[in-house]
């Protein structure tokens, strides 16, 4: 489309060509280019190739739904070689709730055959996975903001790891404020997710924080869309700060791969910039989660 062509004030397209560039420089990861691949061919594209690699990407999600799952299988996926959907580095997991699930992690590398059948079984058992993830517990406000401004620098600036894991981000933001700080917990979060966002653009390293998610009341107002009976908790003030947002819901009934079944469940893009409106159902097994092909009748 030529510029000469549009009846439009000469001042306005310039602005909107400065908007545009400014948009590309603070967002590169809009742009078409390597992602960290969740594992899953159903589920990468759903996010047309995976998580992209700046930004804060947000998972969502009752309990029980697979969040801490898929967060796990992401720690592995991201050891891979980039031409393999890797970014050939580690991880650092940052528990806020529960201890870390070990022996779920080394269910799942043993596994690594079975769900990574698109690489060669050499290239999988050359990887020493568990070595190549650095395991954080935050057991307060302080505690977790120490460890994002002077412990997870030093891993990222060391190149030992290019993905962030926060499991999760609510936990503690919610349990130290009362109803009525709202304007200090907003400050606090703000302060937070500044942080993560400058480390992810300067590493080029994809955050992925988990989050709880709070029941609706009432019904919807106009102009205000709810995901189902639950929204994700923290509101505007953290959904503003997020790049990627994710709905992972546990559906009844269940969803059959191989002749195993699984409870179902669906994986939502709620909102991307790059990204429609769109969802994938998917299961959880004991080789990590799968994306899964409904084909209607």
């Amino acid at each position: 489309m030529e510029w000469e062509q549009l009846d439009l004030n000469p001042k306005i397209i310039v602005a909107v060509k400065k908007a545009l560039q400014l948009l590309q420089k603070e967002c590169p990861s809009l742009e078409p280019g390597h992602r960290l691949s969740l594992a899953c061919p159903v589920m990468d594209a759903l996010m047309r190739g995976g998580l992209p690699l700046t930004g804060i990407t947000e998972l969502a999600g009752e309990s029980a739904a697979g969040k801490t799952q898929l967060c796990l299988q992401l720690c592995l996926s991201v050891q891979y070689p980039e031409e393999k959907g890797g970014l050939n580095s580690g991880a650092v997991y940052i528990c806020t709730e529960d201890s870390f699930p070990i022996k779920r992690l080394r269910q799942l590398i043993s596994q690594q055959p079975r769900l990574r059948q698109d690489l060669p079984p050499a290239l999988i058992d050359s990887l020493r996975f568990s070595d190549n993830i650095y395991i954080e517990h935050a057991a307060d406000l302080e505690s977790l903001e120490a460890c994002v401004s002077q412990r997870v620098p030093v891993l990222l600036k060391r190149r030992l790891v290019r993905l962030v894991v926060l499991d999760s981000v609510a936990a503690l933001f919610r349990c130290e404020f009362q109803a009525d700080e709202t304007l200090q917990r907003s400050r606090r979060l703000l302060a937070f997710s500044s942080a993560l966002q400058r480390l992810s653009r300067t590493y080029t390293a994809p955050v992925l924080c988990v989050n709880q998610v709070t029941d609706v009341i009432g019904h919807s107002s106009p102009g205000r869309c709810d995901y189902g009976k639950v929204l994700p908790a923290l509101g505007i003030s953290w959904a503003n700060q997020v790049m990627v947002r994710l709905m992972l819901r546990r559906l009844p009934g269940q969803v059959s791969s191989d002749g195993r079944s699984s409870a179902a469940r669906t994986l939502e893009v709620v909102f991307a910039p790059h990204l429609p409106r769109a969802s994938c159902h998917c299961g959880v097994w004991e080789e990590g989660v799968r994306g899964i092909l409904i084909h209607d009748p």
